[in-house]
């Protein structure tokens, strides 16, 4: 089990807007350009880049759905405190 890994998010605050992006990322757009239009997260600037981070560092619910991740494999919403992330674990 990895120790660290590395992640991208968008984050929204509705369950629809995390729906809607979604469906765009299957018809194809890219992740980093959905994370820089809809991102209220400040890693939206850097296409939902957080770079590596390691167990304990996020909230429970994103840790537990980005570990359970593949790499290049993206989430279905995950909510937390702060909103609904899509999570793409990068590495």
């Amino acid at each position: 089990m990895a120790s660290k890994i590395r992640a991208s998010h968008i984050l929204v605050e509705k369950h629809s807007q995390a729906l809607q992006i979604l469906e765009e990322l299957k018809r194809g757009k890219k992740f980093k350009e959905l994370a820089r239009k809809h991102s209220t997260c400040p890693s939206g600037k850097k296409g939902g880049d957080l770079g590596i981070f390691g167990r304990g560092q996020m909230v429970k619910e994103f840790e537990k759905a980005a570990f359970a991740l593949k790499v290049g494999e993206v989430s279905q919403p995950v909510k937390t405190k702060f909103g609904y992330h899509i999570i793409k674990k990068t590495g």
